[in-house]
């Protein structure tokens, strides 16, 4: 589940954002709406823990997100917590398989190759494990960082623009695929879009609808 309440976030010279409160059930999804720049990525940033409120509260998977720091974050949102970002940082020098093991070691958790396996042939990808992320085609590589996403099994699942990039067929898939995984975990899933058909493809989600500040950076 994610709630907040008086979430606000400022960046430095610029005035607060001041984020509508929102409680979203485990296992339920929510679709961040708004134009480039109104704070979409802001808000994921704020529910993976990468940025701090200014004030309020925000809560994820029974955690107040605030409350953590340091080392200890780092470790809860690697845990818990599944990103996909719309920049897929694959990192090129390592394997498939490689790079999924570094989930493990961001958790502080023993390596599980297995269950590297298994991740990587649910998401269809089995096959490129020893390929570098230069050898993968775009779709490849997003089921790629899907399965490192979803590796550990977290609560929450945020996803940064998924389909901003791809065709209808491909974005089709996309949307599919991060449906089928948060249903297969119980996994509340979160969009931040400004796609429409997103908003089509999931019409029982809850929206929260954020505005942009001619002053606030993008994000």
């Amino acid at each position: 589940m994610i709630g907040t309440r008086s979430l606000v976030h400022a960046y430095p010279h610029a005035p607060p954002i001041h984020m509508p409160d929102v409680t979203v059930s485990q296992g339920g999804t929510l679709l961040l709406r708004g134009p480039s720049g109104s704070g979409k990525s802001t808000w994921l940033a704020l529910a993976a823990g990468l940025l701090t409120p200014s004030a309020g509260e925000i809560v994820v998977a029974g955690q107040s997100v605030g409350a953590l720091a340091g080392g200890a974050r780092d470790t809860w949102r690697a845990r818990h917590m599944g990103f996909l970002p719309q920049k897929l940082h694959l990192s090129d020098a390592l394997s498939v398989n490689d790079n999924l093991a570094l989930v493990y070691f961001a958790a502080g958790l023993p390596l599980d190759r297995a269950a590297i396996a298994r991740a990587l042939e649910t998401l269809q990808v089995g096959a490129f494990a020893t390929r570098r992320p230069s050898q993968l085609s775009g779709g490849q590589a997003q089921r790629v960082a899907l399965a490192r996403a979803v590796l550990l099994r977290p609560r929450v699942i945020l996803a940064d623009e998924p389909t901003a990039s791809l065709d209808d067929d491909a974005g089709a898939m996309a949307l599919g695929l991060l449906k089928e995984s948060a249903a297969r975990l119980d996994a509340t899933l979160v969009i931040a879009t400004h796609d429409a058909r997103v908003w089509q493809s999931l019409p029982q989600a809850q929206v929260l609808s954020l505005v942009r500040s001619t002053t606030e950076p993008a994000a």
